[in-house]
């Protein structure tokens, strides 16, 4: 008899164990550098026929409406990125290790950019990392303290000038993983960000786990579109 055999009839052993990581759970930068350094992934969703499902919609998006760059929060270790087509691109992650897989992976690439996120030491005042489109890819329910959040939310939303897209379950449920906490974003935006507006919802692929969907949300001051206008 092995140990798995011995810990499979225990289905509480988990729960437990989740629990005890969880409390030993320090933050989510912290966890993030810990799975990369180790030579782990993104995880499921940026891999396999959710990574395809994902790549569909945003470059469908992309060339419907003329996007001509994109600035993304959370790239991973590159893989979801590796099925994009956008014009131009800019990649930024709180994991060191995450930033220089994607330099490496994407070295012959000059129309991609990657930078390490701090939030604490990110005040983008002169509009450096502005996009036509700014991402946000299974991030939010991987920022797992108010302050986290908050500061994810407030710099994704200057970072589009026309559009942002984020993929999430929108959802303030209990996930007993340590590095996982759901957020009704939609709210947040409602009393945060008045020049914006969600004017739509696509369902993402599935199966998925919370079953998470597209937010696309426009700059209202936007509508219309006008690229070679620089937007108040």
């Amino acid at each position: 008899m092995t140990l798995k055999d011995l810990v499979r009839p225990l289905p509480g052993l988990r729960r437990v164990l989740m629990i005890r990581h969880r409390i030993m759970f320090r933050n989510s930068e912290a966890y993030w550098e810990w799975r990369y350094a180790r030579g782990r992934t993104s995880g499921v969703g940026s891999y396999g026929h959710l990574a395809k499902g994902k790549a569909e919609f945003l470059n469908d998006f992309v060339r419907m409406h003329g996007i001509r760059s994109v600035v993304e929060f959370g790239c991973g270790d590159g893989n979801q990125l590796s099925l994009a087509d956008y014009p131009n691109y800019v990649g930024l992650d709180v994991s060191r290790t995450a930033v220089q897989l994607c330099v490496r992976r994407f070295a012959d690439d000059p129309t991609k950019s990657f930078y390490l996120y701090d939030s604490d030491c990110f005040a983008d005042n002169a509009r450096l990392f502005t996009a036509d489109l700014a991402l946000s890819l299974d991030v939010v329910q991987h920022l797992t303290d108010d302050k986290a959040f908050n500061a994810h939310m407030m710099d994704l939303f200057a970072a589009g000038t026309h559009f942002i897209v984020i993929y999430g379950s929108n959802e303030q449920i209990f996930d007993i993983a340590p590095h996982v906490q759901n957020h009704l974003f939609s709210r947040w935006v409602d009393e945060n960000c008045p020049d914006w507006s969600l004017v739509q919802v696509v369902t993402g692929p599935r199966p998925e786990p919370n079953n998470k969907d597209f937010f696309v949300y426009e700059r209202i001051a936007a509508s219309g579109f006008k690229l070679a206008e620089t937007p108040t």
